[in-house]
């Protein structure tokens, strides 16, 4: 335990000097060190595949679930997106040392923000390789240095792209340490990592529930994270029923195991007849198990009765709960009592009802005749996005560049003193 304290430690205090360097790095480096990073992942492209397929084999021989194993394997497919998408970032634009908000006082001193890092970031994640490439890319635009531990079941894949990043770093003359990838799979590692206040300014958990719980509950550093996206589609009683009809099929049945997918559809009342018939035949033709209330078991026998507990659950699979409301008003307080502050939409054509429902509808996506699925980064126009957040404070949603820095004021004056 000793050698694990010393190891963080080491690990914090260089990616703390590092984050100097990265905050005053200019946007040519930064993005030549993103594109050097690219090159060596798409150069060393078979021995990323030769070092992932002992850790595939390795969970294989453990029993881990085929879903798992599937986002832990590497192709020559997602080393080429993983290259593809550091490209991408150095497209987007440098926030590092924007001012906004430049306004003169009655002191005729000038106030204003500027964009900076947030300093150190460390990132806890499970299975995903392909989240060491992408995290270092958003860090490094970011002029941030970062700390990353990976799951244990992907220690070969991970230590291979950490080669290629460092490679790149080198190659833009930035300090390797920028980008450290934890070396062990010692889980004290991890409790090291969330209480290291001198050097760490916030952490990113990305993974299931109970790691993300965990991370919650033991850190001492500001958590960037969203537990649940217990996500609802609400059709109301002036909606245009194609449309939502194929926004709650979409909601749903696009991608079942992902956060922004719909987990309980809310149907106004005076529309419930018409709408959920054609709806769950949708959803019963692709196999989704239905459990409904009262109200809705009586328009679709092959519901199941749905609990208590079913308002409050993400499944992430094909499982939907079905609720049949009075009108907008039932609709929000269900949202705002059940819901997990992810992502809510309402489907109608009644414009006072969408701005009462994008005003009182307290989560950090709130959507009006649109698919929940579009909460991303990527569709948000960010580029990319290090997670999403449902917490109030600092960021919300999903978390691209912006998220990942601050602002300070800034004073221009010319002599001023204050009297």
């Amino acid at each position: 335990m000793e050698d694990i304290k010393q190891y963080m430690k080491n690990v914090g205090q260089a990616a703390r000097a590092a984050s100097r360097i990265m905050a005053q790095a200019d946007t040519a480096t930064k993005n030549r060190a993103l594109a050097e990073i690219a090159a060596a992942l798409q150069n060393q492209s078979a021995q990323l595949i030769a070092e992932n397929a002992k850790d595939v084999a390795a969970a294989q021989a453990n029993g881990l679930d085929s879903a798992s194993v599937d986002r832990l394997t590497l192709t020559e497919k997602t080393v080429r997106s993983m290259a593809e998408g550091l490209l991408q970032i150095a497209q987007l634009p440098d926030l590092i040392g924007a001012i906004s908000d430049l306004s003169y006082r009655p002191s005729s001193i000038q106030v204003g923000r500027m964009r900076v890092p947030l300093g150190v970031i460390g990132i806890i994640y499970e299975s995903r390789p392909n989240v060491t490439a992408d995290a270092a890319g958003l860090c490094l635009k970011s002029g941030n240095a970062a700390i990353l531990r990976g799951g244990s079941e992907a220690l070969h894949s991970n230590q291979a792209i950490a080669a290629c990043v460092h490679a790149g770093l080198r190659a833009a003359g930035l300090p390797e340490t920028a980008v450290q990838v934890i070396a062990t799979t010692d889980r004290a590692a991890v409790g090291e990592l969330i209480t290291m206040k001198d050097y760490v300014d916030v952490i990113v958990p990305r993974g299931g529930k109970s790691l993300i719980a965990r991370i919650s509950e033991e850190a001492r550093i500001p958590v960037i994270k969203h537990l649940d996206g217990i996500c609802h589609v609400y059709i109301d009683d002036e909606a245009d029923l194609d449309k939502a009809i194929r926004i709650a099929d979409n909601a749903k049945t696009h991608r079942y195991g992902v956060c922004n997918a719909m987990e309980t559809l809310l149907v106004a009342q005076g529309v419930a007849a018409k709408v959920l018939p054609p709806l769950c035949k949708i959803y019963l033709d692709k196999n989704v198990e239905l459990r409904g209330d009262v109200a809705a078991r009586a328009i679709i026998a092959q519901m199941k009765t749905a609990t208590e507990e079913d308002w409050r659950t993400e499944y992430l699979a094909p499982i939907l709960a079905v609720r049949v409301v009075a009108g907008l008003d039932e609709a929000i307080e269900h949202i705002n009592t059940y819901g997990s502050l992810h992502t809510d939409s309402i489907v109608t054509e009644n414009y006072t009802r969408a701005m009462r429902f994008l005003r009182e509808v307290d989560s950090s996506s709130v959507m009006v005749n649109a698919s929940t699925r579009f909460a991303d980064g990527f569709e948000y126009g960010l580029g990319a996005e290090i997670g999403i957040s449902t917490d109030k404070i600092h960021a919300r949603g999903p978390v691209g560049l912006e998220g990942l820095t601050s602002q300070k004021f800034i004073v221009l004056g010319s002599g001023q003193i204050r009297t």
